[in-house]
């Protein structure tokens, strides 16, 4: 019996605009607000490189999500239709200081791509997070508990 081909991912040529949004609003969890808009802000500039998915898992450490992980399979659903997928947004950390690859957006199409061909260039647009200047940023302090 012969094999069932997997489907081709097929890739959009510029990321959805929705994407930058999204990425702005993870990397605001991570970065102060300003030092996340300058990011993105790189992002929408950096030209469309082409990385393996493999290789953006190992710089990113991040787990391959299994192909039942309901949002990985949205996106293999939309390769098997036919439909394009939106480039990943990322941001080169710093390797020497031990930062990881930041999937800013498109962590779910990283997994399904994957599932799909661990080689198969993925474009990507990458931007290089800059290194902190000044004092760290101030950390919220815990509200202490009311006495009583």
């Amino acid at each position: 019996m012969p094999k069932k081909e997997k489907p081709v991912a097929h890739w959009q040529n510029e990321p959805a605009e929705h994407d930058y949004p999204a990425a702005s609003d993870y990397l605001s969890l991570l970065l102060p607000e300003q030092e996340a808009a300058a990011a993105v802000a790189e992002l929408r500039q950096a030209a469309l490189v082409l990385r393996k998915a493999k290789d953006l898992l190992r710089a990113s450490r991040l787990a391959l999500l299994p192909a039942v992980d309901p949002e990985v399979a949205r996106e293999l659903k939309r390769v098997a239709r036919g439909e394009a997928l939106s480039p990943v947004l990322l941001l080169r950390g710093e390797a020497r200081m031990g930062g990881a690859l930041i999937v800013a957006d498109g962590y779910h199409r990283i997994c399904a791509s994957y599932h799909l061909d661990e080689a198969t260039p993925i474009p990507c647009r990458i931007a290089t997070l800059k290194p902190a200047t000044g004092p760290p940023a101030a950390v919220d302090a815990p509200t202490p508990a009311p006495a009583g």
